[in-house]
């Protein structure tokens, strides 16, 4: 029986809102997701054209989703309006041939929400959630940033550590914690720690499914049980990449690894220069005018661009 002060239409949005929730529950995302490039002119305007060029020739070569305004994507430079014509540019370029998870990163719960609640209202099918801060925060106040999020969007999603970059890190408590969240099933860490990986996986007990980043052994995160990567290289080796996933999916740890030596050097290099400059300059050796990091960033210097040239060549991608 309704309750009195119940409605029609708060009963209908309250089963809609329950329906979205149980299907981001039981979304599934697997794969290699590209870390896309922000292409932004001297001026701030971000390259449209170019941008979804690069978004269906990634789908035309088997990637199994995008993430605008990842690392690679230059977030943290990114004014409020280049971030949604960038999310808004990869939506309309992937017509939902695969999922699009944009990024989301803030400094207060406040911007973040308002974030995931425009990129959802935009169309993407998941939030890649990271969280800045200047000042360190407390498992605690980690835990509410990320969980509110979620709570704000039916969307899946996949939470983000990257202590080399972060002031606060994920703890595996925090973690743990997280699971709980209905929606939070995923996480990529970029710790250079493939041990911790296994640590989230046992101490989840399944329940938060682990992506691998350009800082771990792709091949080496598949065989304990991850279930793909996130990051910058796949934009410029995207059929090298979706190979090595197949390989590993299929047990073909040998011809996998074979593989998986040749690119590790496009992930060495990007490891050692600037990211959004060693991915940009690969793609622009490519033939994707996708310019340079947005100033006081460096462009990729001559010796970069002819290691990642030569990283290119090893694996068919130049």
């Amino acid at each position: 029986m309704m309750d009195a002060a119940e409605t029609p239409d708060k009963v209908a949005t309250a089963k809609s809102s329950d329906m979205a929730r149980a299907a981001a529950k039981s979304a599934d995302l697997h794969g290699v997701f590209p870390y896309l490039v922000s292409p932004v002119d001297g001026d701030g305007r971000v390259l449209t054209g170019v941008l979804a060029k690069l978004s269906d020739d990634l789908i035309g070569k088997g990637v199994h989703g995008l993430t605008p305004l990842g690392s690679t994507g230059e977030f943290a430079y990114l004014n409020e309006g280049q971030r949604q014509v960038v999310v808004e540019t990869v939506i309309a370029a992937t017509a939902k041939r695969v999922p699009v998870i944009a990024g989301v990163a803030a400094t207060t719960i406040v911007d973040a929400v308002a974030q995931a609640r425009r990129y959802e209202r935009l169309g993407a099918d998941g939030i890649l959630a990271v969280m800045e801060a200047y000042f360190p925060i407390d498992d605690a106040g980690v835990v509410a940033y990320f969980r509110a999020i979620a709570e704000a969007t039916s969307l899946p999603v996949v939470i983000y550590t990257n202590p080399n970059f972060q002031r606060s890190d994920l703890t595996i408590a925090a973690i743990v914690e997280l699971c709980k969240t209905p929606n939070i099933r995923y996480i990529k860490d970029a710790s250079n720690n493939t041990g911790r990986l296994l640590s989230i996986m046992n101490a989840t007990g399944g329940r938060m499914q682990v992506f691998a980043a350009s800082a771990h052994i792709p091949a080496a995160v598949m065989l304990i049980g991850g279930v793909g990567w996130m990051a910058g290289p796949a934009c410029a080796v995207p059929e090298a990449s979706v190979l090595l996933y197949n390989l590993c999916r299929a047990g073909r740890w040998p011809e996998a690894m074979v593989l998986q030596r040749k690119l590790w050097a496009l992930n060495q290099a990007f490891a050692k220069h600037n990211l959004a400059a060693c991915i940009k300059g690969a793609l622009e050796l490519q033939g994707y005018a996708v310019g340079v990091p947005m100033a006081p960033q460096a462009p990729l210097s001559d010796a970069g661009r002819a290691e990642v040239r030569a990283a290119l060549v090893a694996v068919g991608a130049l």
